[in-house]
């Protein structure tokens, strides 16, 4: 019974790789420095940056009442749970 094609008893003949070729050590980085490197990196940071789709002030203002509101909300309800688990706690422990 022979097994089937890409099962893992038998390896795929493009799974193999020639002896003769060896993978170079440390490819393209290897040949720059360490201060190249790291000029490279915040040229892609900037990059980055300038693709990122920035909120205009109108939105930065809704945005930002939303979170203090739903914030507020937040410190009222932990205030309330707290203040509601105190009271119990003192009228079962006396």
């Amino acid at each position: 019974m022979t097994d089937a094609v890409g099962s893992i008893d038998t390896p795929d003949a493009q799974d193999e790789l020639p002896e003769s070729k060896k993978a170079r050590k440390g490819g393209k980085r290897a040949k720059k420095g360490p201060l190249k490197r790291l000029a490279t990196f915040y040229r892609q940071i900037v990059a980055e940056l300038r693709k990122v789709v920035w909120p205009s002030r109108n939105q930065l203002t809704s945005y930002t009442t939303v979170v203090i509101f739903f914030v507020a909300i937040m410190i009222a309800l932990v205030t309330v749970i707290d203040y509601g688990l105190n009271h119990a706690a003192k009228y079962v422990f006396g």
